[in-house]
Formats: C-alpha cells, structure tokens, sequence
C-alpha cells in the first residue's frame, strides 16, 4: 500500500511542500467531515494501486496557512503534485474524477 505519511504537529510550510521529490497527494479536510469520509475507500483502492504515490493528509481548517496557500476551500480538496509541482487538483470528487488525477501520474514527461 501507498505510504501515508500523517502529520504529527504542526502541518509542513508550503515551501517544504514544494521540496517535495516524487508524486504526492496532500489531501485537505477534517476527519468529522462527511464528505472526506465518503471519499476514502476510493483514495484507499487507488492509493493501493500506486504504491510509489505518498500521500499527507492535512487536517484543514480557517486560517491554516498550507490549505491557504493550495486556495483550498471546500473539503476534501486533493492537490496531486510531482516534484513538489501541481498536476491535478480534485475536490470533492466522483470517482472518475479520482481516477483521472491518478491517470496524471501515469502520464510521464517526455
């Protein structure tokens, strides 16, 4: 499975966040939150089938200053980067729309 990497403290600064190597999904939200609950056996199916994918889940909320940064408003709001640079962003997504930010992935520069 996917590595996942929670966060313990204080979320990471947006310029950690654009250090980052490899593919990465920041998926934004709150765990009480109804709709990021939904979307979880999807993420988990999708993660488990690309496992070099790390994931960071963010507890989000007013003033948090990575979500800001993300322009982050509605929840969950998945930010799919590679090397730290934005390739797909999802919010509150279908299933499909999961897959093809996952299919952003697959794609590799030429």
């Amino acid at each position: 499975m996917a590595p996942y990497m929670a966060v313990s403290g204080p979320e990471p600064a947006r310029e950690s966040v654009d250090q980052f190597t490899g593919d990465v999904v920041l998926e934004f939200g709150a765990s009480w939150c109804p709709h990021c609950q939904a979307v979880q056996p999807s993420l988990k199916r999708l993660l488990s089938e690309h496992p070099d994918v790390k994931h960071l889940k963010i507890e989000d909320g007013k003033g948090k200053p990575l979500g800001r940064s993300f322009r982050v408003k509605l929840w969950p709001t998945l930010i799919f980067l590679r090397d730290g640079k934005p390739v797909a962003e999802v919010v509150r997504p279908a299933d499909a729309e999961l897959e093809k930010a996952f299919a952003a992935f697959d794609e590799r520069p030429a």
